[in-house]
């Protein structure tokens, strides 16, 4: 356990930044918890850090005894509308890496106009928890190596960036697929938390523009409709106009707007 003194002006006393666990710290003011912080490894490998304090002085000091400990590069992620806490990291060096906008996507079909899409010929929808594992796997593979081919993983969401140790499919319960007779074409993954999020819509490089995408939204959000949903998320990079257009074809309103910011 590593403590470090500082004189914040909130009490009298000095405020200590304590390393309780790891990569977890406490700042205490007279045994008082006025702030937090904490780091973890996402599946891609990258390292997160967060921190919930008081003041920024609490927030600084925190801040600085993260960076002191932890290697470069770090990530944190904040709601862009937070501009408190968006200051904070741009005064411990951070810088915006990227930033992506929230939708809130209705699922009712009579709203989103889905009502009557069908998939094209010779492609069914296998839905969610029903695909072959093997085939699962190969899809993802296939279109991972497409974006690596094309735009490239740093215009991609958390869900598609390759992990350290190249497993992909974390749970093949929650992704529902397009299926031609020898291979699967698409994928959808919906992840049902408090409300329902969309975390991928993707297909084959060779088989876009066919409408497999809508197919795939049309049985995802019809499903999450009959659960008794009137709404589900997603997330898009601010220059993924496709995604975008995709979205609010069907719809779906932009909510809010979350920054990656990385030192």
């Amino acid at each position: 356990m590593d403590t470090k003194p500082f004189t914040s002006g909130l009490s009298e006393n000095a405020v200590m930044i304590t390393r309780v666990a790891d990569r977890q710290w406490h700042a205490l003011d007279d045994d008082l918890v006025v702030g937090r912080g904490h780091a973890e490894h996402r599946p891609d490998g990258r390292l997160f850090v967060s921190i919930d304090a008081w003041h920024d002085a609490t927030f600084d000091l925190l801040a600085e005894a993260i960076l002191a400990e932890l290697p470069a590069p770090l990530y944190t992620v904040v709601d862009e509308a937070d501009v408190e806490l968006t200051a904070g990291w741009r005064r411990a060096g951070f810088t915006v890496r990227r930033r992506e906008w929230e939708y809130a996507v209705p699922t009712d079909p009579r709203v989103t106009g889905l009502e009557a899409v069908l998939p094209p010929s010779g492609v069914t929808i296998v839905p969610a928890g029903q695909a072959d594992e093997s085939l699962l796997r190969a899809v993802d593979r296939a279109i991972r190596d497409d974006v690596e081919a094309s735009v490239g993983w740093q215009s991609m969401p958390a869900e598609v960036i390759p992990r350290l140790e190249g497993d992909t499919i974390v749970d093949p319960s929650k992704y529902a697929v397009a299926a031609a007779p020898d291979r699967y074409l698409g994928l959808i993954r919906v992840v049902p938390v408090n409300r329902p999020r969309i975390g991928l819509v993707a297909v084959r490089a060779g088989e876009q523009r066919r409408g497999i995408a809508r197919a795939l939204l049309a049985h995802a959000l019809e499903t999450v409709h009959r659960s008794g949903f009137a709404a589900a998320w997603t997330e898009v990079h601010e220059s993924n106009q496709a995604a975008s257009a995709l979205f609010e074809g069907i719809g779906a309103r932009p909510m809010s707007s979350n920054l990656e910011l990385v030192r």
